[in-house]
């Protein structure tokens, strides 16, 4: 017997009466972390505090919380038991491994990545005869510059920016991502306002022993010599129209295609990523040692067909499958 892994608003697994990550209300999920496409009012979930935390803030509805620290097994049902163990995509986030005493195991990732963070915990990589992966940057030319390098660039834009009289504004997704990038501007020495969005975020982020560099509420009356962090937003949103003279960055793995500044319209982009890039991928695959794998999301069918290539039995649950015959 294998796992039955149903690809609809998430995952199912109609063998032990669970959902991962599903994008409608359902009876039982295991919740990955606290983004909104993994998130519904679920009636029971399980997930680790920090995405508990998360989620009441996010999605206020009433729950059934297993509230599970990383490393600790629980049953889930007689026969399977279930663990948490950190991804390093955000503050909290997991990946789900499932122990069945039939089927084997099975590791869903979610959205991860093996590149340390400064916010983040540490990603696991425990071994799994099945892993179900996220592939956001599945192709080989998703490979991300060092993470200290872009910190030092994100940096030189904000200095070279206030320098000229003008106001960096720098634009990342409100949870993860921008307590990431306030992290990296740490020994500035320029003061930081943010977004009342990014503001609550960073908030719940120190009641969960986070420290953050020194920072204060968007306020356009004292805005001269301030960077600005707020949530990526068109040039003609009311809270840019707020901001005179900015010069606006957007943080992201995207900033790898060239495009990327000017589907944003932005001044700049800069490659720093909560995602798995390619090389982190292989990596991954390598250390879990799986019997099977399923991708997800991104370039699935492209990286399966790799993975094939590489010997492995894989194939794409998010995308069809083309698959490759050997003419002789």
């Amino acid at each position: 017997m294998s796992w039955t892994i149903l690809h609809k608003n998430g995952l199912q697994l109609p063998q032990i009466g669970w959902w991962l990550d599903p994008s409608r209300p359902v009876d039982k999920a295991i919740v990955s972390h606290a983004h909104f496409d993994h998130l519904a009012a679920s009636r029971e979930v399980v997930c680790t505090p920090a995405t508990a935390r998360f989620m009441r803030h996010r999605l206020p509805r009433k729950r059934v919380e297993h509230r599970l620290p990383f490393g600790q097994t629980e049953p889930l049902t007689p026969d399977c038991s279930v663990t948490l163990l950190p991804a390093g995509h955000i503050l909290g986030s997991a990946l789900i491994l499932l122990n069945h005493r039939e089927l084997g195991s099975l590791l869903y990732t979610g959205d991860f990545k093996l590149r340390q963070g400064l916010v983040a915990e540490t990603c696991a990589t425990p071994r799994a005869d099945t892993l179900v992966m996220e592939t956001t940057f599945g192709r080989s030319h998703y490979c991300m510059p060092p993470s200290d390098q872009v910190r030092g660039q994100l940096q030189d834009f904000c200095r070279q920016t206030l320098a000229a009289g003008d106001t960096p504004v720098l634009m990342a997704y409100s949870l993860g991502k921008a307590q990431e990038v306030l992290a990296s501007l740490a020994g500035l020495e320029a003061p930081i306002m943010v977004h009342p969005q990014i503001a609550e975020m960073n908030h719940l982020h120190e009641d969960l022993g986070v420290t953050l560099p020194p920072h204060r509420l968007f306020d356009d009356r004292e805005l001269a010599g301030h960077v600005v962090l707020c949530a990526p937003a068109p040039k003609n949103s009311a809270f840019l129209k707020r901001i005179p003279r900015p010069r606006t960055a957007f943080v992201s793995g995207w900033a790898l295609d060239r495009s990327t500044v000017f589907r944003q319209r932005c001044d700049a982009a800069f490659p720093l990523s909560d995602h798995a890039d390619y090389p982190d991928l292989l990596c991954f695959v390598d250390l879990v040692k799986p019997k099977r794998v399923l991708t997800l999301h991104g370039f699935a069918a492209d990286f399966a067909r790799t993975l094939r290539e590489r010997g492995y039995d894989a194939l794409a649950l998010s995308e069809p499958n083309q698959l490759d015959l050997g003419l002789q």
